[in-house]
């Protein structure tokens, strides 16, 4: 199983992009983090202590129930306390970035995908891109990690220098823009799940009158997406790197 890291600038950004494949991959037995770079605040209908017990509350929903799925593993998620809406590409960002990546011993991590009109989107992307790179280093001096929201099993501890296999990215854009990825993970088994975290974020969705309709688009979008590969809901993931296939068979299942 994998160490999964997914990156989100803000508290609902991993879940409104790839919250059914999170659940999915919680349901394979995969270890997700989520990582939140900043608390998502101030916004219209929210507050810094509403935003956090929102994000518990999708986190929980994320998580697969052991009884139907018992090779599962609980998903975990981290606040790294960078400042709303004024996210900046710095280095001291990227190693705080690196330090998680080396305490999860991530091989595979998601962050938004590169293009997008939202300011923190684009940095936090930039981040995580160079964050890969420097979670490699050795002797080089990276701070301690934050601790987990759920407060289970102690605090993190700083690993070994470590190059994430994959970096990926997932469509939580604030651009207008048709994507186009590399493929479509199918996730209708975590669709529920997905839908079931978003609620949880009542300040963003159902408090927040522009924001009505929101959901009901994203819903529609997995079921188009899942449309296209023969499932029932399906998400859209970008890679800028060639990924393998070793038997064509693998293109039938």
């Amino acid at each position: 199983m994998a160490q999964i890291l997914v990156v989100g600038p803000h508290p609902d950004d991993q879940e409104l992009g790839m919250g059914a494949t999170v659940a999915r991959l919680a349901q394979q037995g995969h270890d997700v983090l989520l990582l939140d770079i900043t608390n998502g605040e101030p916004t219209p209908r929210g507050t810094p202590a509403k935003r956090a017990a929102e994000a518990e509350t999708a986190r929980l929903a994320l998580c697969a129930d052991p009884s139907e799925y018992p090779a599962a593993k609980p998903v975990r998620r981290m606040l790294l306390g960078l400042t709303n809406r004024v996210v900046e590409h710095t280095v001291v960002n990227r190693h705080k970035v690196a330090s998680v990546i080396r305490a999860h011993g991530a091989e595979i991590v998601f962050t938004p995908f590169y293009e997008d009109a939202h300011p923190d989107h684009l940095a936090v992307t930039r981040i995580v891109e160079d964050a890969r790179f420097d979670a490699k280093l050795t002797n080089i001096e990276m701070p301690e990690p934050p601790a987990f929201s759920d407060a289970i099993g102690g605090p993190p501890k700083l690993g070994p220098p470590i190059y994430p296999r994959w970096l990926l990215y997932y469509y939580a854009t604030h651009l207008r823009l048709v994507p186009s990825p590399t493929f479509i993970f199918d996730a209708a088994l975590g669709c529920e799940a997905k839908r079931a975290s978003l609620n949880a974020y009542e300040s963003q969705f159902k408090a927040n009158e522009k924001n009505h309709g929101l959901l009901d688009w994203v819903d529609a979008a997995g079921r188009f997406y899942g449309s296209r590969i023969g499932s029932a809901f399906g998400e859209p993931i970008h890679s800028r790197e060639p990924i393998r296939i070793g038997d064509l068979g693998e293109l039938l299942g």
